[in-house]
Parts: C-alpha cells; structure tokens; sequence
C-alpha cells in the first residue's frame, strides 16, 4: 500500500485583519476591527491541545501593512506565538503573508518550515481577484522562495486553482517554483487548492470540480521535481471519487489536518476513521508526519533540531 501523509495540526491565528482585498477570501476582516489573539488566551488554547493527537501549530495570520505603524508589534506577537508552541512542545510552521528578509531570518529561530502560497503568476488577476491586493504581485510572491532558498528554509508553496486563471498560468507557476527549487532544494510541497464558494467572500465565483484538479495534478507531477511532494486539501474535495483520482495522479500529502480550516470555514474534514477508510478501500494507508520532512532536519538551528528530534521518536513508537 501506498502511505499518504497528513499533519495532525492546530490553527492558531494572531489577527484575521488584512490590507489585502482578495475578492474570494473567507478569512480577512478589515485593519482595525480584529482583536489579536493575545499570548495568555494562546497559551490556554495550546495547554488543553497537549494531550492531543496535535504536532503542527499553523501560525495563520492575515496581512499587517508594511508600512504600518503596527507591523513591529504583529511581527512580534507572530514570533511570540511560535516561541510559545515551542516550549509546550510542538513544532510552529508560520503562513503570514510576504515577509522581509530581515523577518524571514528572525521567524527561521522559531520554526521548522514556512510557507506562503504563489497562488498564480498571471498578471490579468492583477485587474480582477487581485485588484485591492497589493501582496498579490507575481515578484513579490516569487522574492519569497527565493528568499526561503537562500535562507535554507524547508518551505510549501502552492496554486489557487480556479480564480480565473488560464491552464498556461498553471505551467507557469509551477514551472517557476521548479526553478526555485532546483537553485536552492528547499521545496518540501507543493498545494494545489481548489476554490470552493464560501459564505463570506466578496465575489462569488463557481466552485472548482475534481476533473480540473485532477488535471492540475497530472501537470504538476510532469512540471515538479520527484523530491517534490503534491499536497491537496481533503476537504475542498467533496467527492470521495475525484480525491482518490488525484491521489492516483500523484498526490502524496493532504496538509495540515485539524478541527477548522481557518481559510475555508464552510467545508469540515472528513472524521479521520471515513478518511482512513476510504484511503485504504483504494490500497492507500494514512500516516501522520512532521510540518518538517526528514531530510531537511540538519538546515535547522540546534535547539530546533532537539524538538524535532523528540516529535520523530514520539511519532515512530505510536
């Protein structure tokens, strides 16, 4: 049997806040009208999950201006969170938008990964989806492999599939974070996320069916490198047919799996004994991982090496 893997995972997020504008996104609510998560109420949240199946806490924070009076406080408090998860003893993975290099170095201390989405390199979303999204400029999403690259910063990227894009957007995506990784190797997955409506989005758009990520799968595996691995998100696939083809395409992993998906409220996991099931009626077994993949676990900083050390002896004896 083929393993597929997952990390078991817990959203903390620091702010929803966002100068962004996506026309899609279910997550953001505008600057200033968000309280932050405080580091007493994280604290709490991770001292009740410490007797859980948990590994992974996904640090997922909307998007503080750059040139906000408030950014060296939201940098800190992200830094703070991960720090926090560290000595209660799982292993911080941050997704908070574009970062500085200067920034990137500095979270490097308290994580074992990062990621940012690509989403897509096509210019024309620029005018639509992406109108009110400064962030969302092609340069500035590929700056941040690069940066990650020469930072040696196990790093997921991905694809946001469905959002107007031309299937030679897709080549071209992919085809750019191929070249990032074959310059620096620090590519550990690759997300390849269907849109699906949600409840709070701006813009209403259709939802986006298993045919068109299964074909965004099969070019994916042609286009990435093999040490690659092909992430999809179970519960934006409500067909158990079309996640199993993808699975078949190539797909290797299935992400962070938790209680809410912060970024897709409205579509819940499957329980993980119907996902078990299902993957193995198809000859594929679910195993749990590390938001870190072994072979990049000597890029870390020492005291990192220890914790992740310790998750992978706990992981190997369940």
């Amino acid at each position: 049997m083929k393993s597929i893997t997952y990390s078991p995972a817990y959203t903390l997020v620091p702010t929803y806040e966002c100068f962004n504008r996506c026309t899609y996104c279910n997550f953001r609510v505008d600057p200033g009208q968000d309280e932050w998560l405080s580091l007493a109420a994280a604290e709490a949240t991770l001292r009740s999950l410490q007797l859980e199946n948990v590994i992974e806490i996904l640090i997922l924070s909307g998007e503080v201006h750059p040139q906000s009076p408030r950014r060296n406080a939201w940098f800190q408090r992200i830094y703070d969170l991960c720090q926090l998860a560290l000595e209660r003893g799982f292993l911080p993975h941050t997704n908070a938008g574009p970062l500085s290099y200067e920034e990137m170095a500095k979270l490097r201390e308290v994580n074992v990964s990062m990621g940012l989405m690509v989403e897509q390199l096509a210019p024309a979303l620029l005018e639509t989806v992406h109108a009110h999204a400064p962030s969302k400029h092609p340069e500035q999403r590929l700056q941040q492999l690069e940066f990650a690259g020469q930072l040696k910063i196990p790093f997921t990227t991905g694809l946001l599939l469905g959002l107007g894009e031309a299937r030679k957007d897709w080549h071209d995506s992919l085809s750019a974070i191929a070249q990032s990784h074959k310059r620096h190797g620090h590519i550990q997955e690759v997300i390849l996320q269907p849109h699906q409506p949600g409840t709070r989005q701006a813009q209403q758009r259709p939802p986006c069916y298993g045919s068109y990520l299964a074909a965004a799968v099969q070019i994916a595996r042609k286009i990435l490198p093999a040490d690659i691995t092909i992430q999809i998100p179970p519960n934006l696939i409500r067909s158990d047919a079309a996640l199993i083809d993808c699975l078949q395409l190539g797909a290797g992993d299935l992400g962070g799996i938790g209680p809410v998906d912060e970024a897709n409220p409205d579509y819940p996991h499957r329980p993980h004994p119907q996902m078990d099931a299902l993957l193995r009626s198809h000859a594929f077994t679910l195993r749990p991982r590390l938001p870190l993949y072994e072979k990049y676990d000597q890029w870390l900083p020492k005291q990192l090496q220890v914790s992740v050390g310790q998750q992978r002896k706990t992981l190997k004896r369940q």
